[in-house]
């Protein structure tokens, strides 16, 4: 008998193969048009080559989404699965206030609306819970891809992990067109941040609802420096 890979948790192929669903590039909610700042951090000369473009993504991964976005969709996560619509609503609020330019909230408010229609058209969830996604405007993408998840019934590390590599991949989408870079460049900064993926799901999943933290200042300012930036590609 062929021994069974072991994994943090048990997952059935329907679960995996929504998350692949979820996390793939071709879900049609605008993440291609996004490059969450490294588009100027690339006007900025912060990014000129394959290793700065990996450093910079590994930073938003490590410094930014570990502490801030990850945590909140695994906490928009539990709350789906107990349907407190209370705390999703004002969590959601609380999320969209803290992106610190324009773009930036403009974006997490464009394609958590688009995910949410999605699920909407496609029926995913009772029918409770697709009320109150209908009825949160403007909704966060966390807070979508956690409804998301949570009518797939799929577990929290397993989730973060999914939204966190589509981050990565994204990113590095994002870089290869800008900077621009080979497509085996950007497979290596994929490589090389799957250590880091684990290790930023690990510290979100410990990090309690009163410590996630999205304070980012150089992200900020790199953002709102993009929306009068003389030539751009991205809309973030």
């Amino acid at each position: 008998m062929v021994p069974v890979a072991r994994t943090a948790t048990a997952m059935t192929t329907t679960e995996l193969v929504a998350l692949l669903h979820l996390a793939s590039p071709a879900l049609p909610i605008g993440a291609f048009s996004y490059s969450q700042g490294l588009e100027a951090a690339l006007d900025a000369n912060l990014i000129h080559d394959a290793d700065t473009a990996r450093d910079w993504i590994a930073s938003g991964l490590t410094d930014v989404l570990a502490h801030g976005e990850l945590p909140f969709l695994a906490h928009q996560l539990a709350r789906w699965h107990a349907h407190d619509a209370p705390a999703l609503v004002a969590e959601n609020a609380w999320f969209i206030a803290s992106r610190e330019s324009a773009e930036l909230r403009r974006e997490t408010e464009q394609m958590g609306w688009s995910l949410a229609q999605l699920c909407a058209s496609l029926e995913w969830g009772d029918a409770a819970r697709r009320a109150t996604l209908a009825a949160m405007t403007p909704i966060a993408l966390p807070t979508a891809f956690a409804y998301a998840a949570a009518a797939h019934d799929a577990s929290a590390d397993a989730v973060l992990a999914a939204y966190a590599f589509g981050w990565v991949e994204n990113q590095t989408s994002a870089a290869l067109k800008a900077v621009p870079l080979g497509q085996l460049a950007g497979q290596r900064i994929i490589v090389a941040l799957r250590g880091a993926i684990d290790a930023a799901v690990r510290r979100a999943l410990a990090t309690p609802p009163d410590a996630v933290n999205t304070f980012a200042p150089q992200l900020g300012i790199l953002s709102a420096r993009h929306e009068t930036q003389y030539s751009r590609l991205f809309r973030s």
